[in-house]
């Protein structure tokens, strides 16, 4: 099978473990405190309003984050909650209580909402420093610079020093597993913990590269739009929040199509920059959780595409 006929599946690092998703399946494997290795799956609901909406180019885009925003939340919930718990407690599990926000609004929503708010933070804070210098760079494209620089100065101390801590380090290590096995998929080799080392850990479809896309695409957008008054600023960064996701996601589709192409390929390595903060390489114990997390996703996936023919004959 070539390349450009292989399934795509997408993914996501989790603590102390790797979510993979596919076409019908989401599979997440972690590793417990006992060495164990423990899966969680949900299956991918079917909507077709929004498989609708996925084929609309610029609109597809939101409506994949807000996706994966939903169901990342549930494997990072799942995932955050036994790590460091032996199963032979897990009774203990069931005792925790759960915040009240969270019972009413649900796992999914909260992971949504928690977007949304870093995604306003992100966005209105560069601008309200960027306004700050405004006596001494008056004109909107000197405005629109500043703002800029300072969102990607935010966002490259928010990783760095987040990645000093060492939970989040061995999350970046899980992201780099995660990465390595996609890239060996989809090189055609076995999924072995040798192969798989060998590969990258960075990959151009990563989401990562579409925040920095943010970043750039953003830059651009925001020069045809003026920066004064301040009121009219934040409403304009606000309403251009959805537009800027949009683009940067076609952005970020456009540059993975590219990656083969000498010189056009050069176009993602900004997002491929980042990845070097945003992912760590993994032990070979990290790398065989990844690569158990995928090899049950692949199964699941196998088994609904069988029952599905199955149905069809009958």
């Amino acid at each position: 099978m070539s390349n450009s006929q292989k399934p795509v599946y997408g993914g996501q690092a989790v603590v102390e473990g790797v979510m993979f998703g596919g076409k019908y399946h989401y599979v997440t494997a972690i590793r417990r405190k006992d060495n164990s290795i423990e899966y969680f799956h949900l299956p991918r609901k079917a909507n077709p309003a929004l498989a609708k909406l996925k084929k609309i180019p610029f609109l597809r885009g939101i409506i994949a984050i807000i996706e994966s925003s939903a169901n990342g939340s549930k494997h990072l919930n799942f995932s955050s909650e036994r790590y460091d718990v032996d199963p032979k407690d897990d009774e203990t599990l069931t005792e925790k209580e759960v915040s009240k926000l969270t019972m009413y609004l649900g796992v999914a929503v909260i992971g949504v909402l928690s977007f949304i708010i870093g995604k306003f933070a992100f966005t209105l804070v560069p601008a309200l420093l960027a306004e700050l210098t405004r006596s001494v760079f008056p004109s909107d494209f000197m405005q629109v610079i500043i703002e800029s620089t300072i969102k990607l100065l935010l966002l490259l101390s928010y990783i760095y020093f987040v990645s000093l801590t060492p939970l989040i380090k061995r999350v970046f290590q899980y992201h780099g597993a995660e990465h390595k096995v996609i890239n060996t998929f989809e090189s055609g080799a076995a999924l072995t913990i040798e192969n798989v080392q060998a590969h990258s850990r960075l990959h151009y479809r990563c989401g990562s590269s579409f925040i920095l896309f943010t970043v750039i695409v953003g830059l651009f957008v925001y020069l045809l739009v003026p920066t004064s008054p301040l009121w009219l600023r934040i409403v304009d960064r606000i309403l251009l929040i959805p537009i800027v996701l949009g683009i940067s996601f076609e952005v970020l589709q456009f540059t993975n199509k590219l990656r083969n192409i000498p010189i056009l390929k050069y176009l993602g390595l900004p997002g491929l920059w980042l990845q070097l903060l945003t992912t760590k390489e993994p032990t070979n114990e990290q790398v065989e959780v990844a690569i158990l997390s995928f090899q049950e996703l692949l199964k699941k996936e196998t088994e609904s595409e069988f029952g599905m023919k199955g149905e069809e004959i009958v």
